[in-house]
């Protein structure tokens, strides 16, 4: 699994939590909105990709399938913590592997909580179980319920050549089930090839135009364009002062206002993560329960200052 050591560029740098290599202060960032709970509902994934940070497969259970009881169980901290959550989002792995995903999914939306799904809309959601499932949703909760599906580029064969052969298509065959019924849809891509981010939002208005897929391309909360999570390349650390040299408020920062809840091989309880973006980094782990969770988190990995600070990327809807 990866871990949070430095890879050769950033020798050195990410080491101690309150200090730079440089010796300033080092970044950090309060929980002062908390919006969103994710749920990694288990590393599984009916495909492998070939640049996953969560090296996600059909054999890594790393993380293993968190169950609704669990779940519900955090929305209960959610109330007694009084945070001001509106989304829940479920993330994985493919979380339409897991069995319980379904039901995970209503307990959320019967509290009134949005709820995000990401997925690759394949086989997985394609099951008759789970399309039945989210019909009955959909029914029940309509626009509260979004998937955010992956199509990495717009093209089939850069997106197959990240996600394997065939794969453009059957994505494809998912969001014609899901736009067919009318469910809400938004895309995750990725900027790994090099297209600017006018080309890229051109290309996809393209896409969802050829296919009658309701997705605005020019809204970065319905395509969403991810920089790419490459530890090998050189970033700089984040320091306290840099949000004024960037005119930028940590409460702009993912970790303001999200925390991830996740379920370790071997586990007996879930754990609370800071970020997303960093399940295998131990010291981003902030213990079992939501109040644990509040404590202020240290900006002491490149993901930090690549993709969240400077990319200025989100998870959330």
């Amino acid at each position: 699994m990866k871990d949070n050591a430095p890879q050769s560029a950033n020798i050195g740098k990410f080491q101690d939590k309150l200090v730079t290599a440089d010796g300033q202060t080092r970044a950090s960032v309060s929980l002062s909105n908390p919006e969103t709970l994710w749920f990694n509902t288990g590393t599984l994934c009916n495909i492998e990709c070939a640049n996953c940070y969560i090296e996600s497969s059909p054999t890594n259970d790393a993380l293993v399938y968190i169950t609704t009881a669990e779940v519900r169980d955090y929305l209960d901290q959610i109330e007694d913590r009084n945070w001001p959550v509106r989304e829940i989002g479920f993330t994985g792995g493919e979380p339409f592997m897991n069995p319980e995903m379904i039901d995970m999914t209503r307990a959320a939306l019967e509290r009134g909580y949005e709820v995000l799904i990401l997925t690759n809309a394949m086989q997985p959601m394609m099951r008759r179980k789970m399309r039945e499932g989210l019909l009955e949703l959909q029914r029940d909760y309509g626009t509260k319920l979004n998937l955010r599906i992956s199509v990495d580029h717009y093209r089939p064969e850069l997106h197959d050549k990240e996600r394997g052969a065939g794969s453009f298509a059957r994505t494809l065959t998912g969001m014609e089930w899901l736009r067919d019924h009318g469910f809400n849809m938004a895309i995750a891509g990725r900027t790994v090839w090099g297209d600017s981010e006018t080309e890229s939002r051109a290309g996809y208005a393209a896409f969802f135009a050829e296919y009658g897929f309701d997705i605005d391309a020019q809204d970065p909360g319905k395509t969403v364009l991810f920089p790419e999570m490459d530890e090998t390349v050189e970033v700089p650390e984040i320091t306290t002062a840099c949000w004024s040299i960037l005119n930028k408020s940590p409460n702009a920062v993912m970790c303001a206002n999200a925390r991830m809840v996740v379920k370790r091989k071997g586990a007996s309880h879930p754990a609370v993560l800071a970020c997303t973006l960093l399940p295998y980094a131990p010291e981003f782990e902030m213990g079992h329960t939501l109040a644990e969770a509040e404590a202020d988190v240290h900006l002491n990995h490149p993901h930090c200052a690549k993709f969240c600070v400077l990319g200025g990327a989100s998870c959330s809807g």
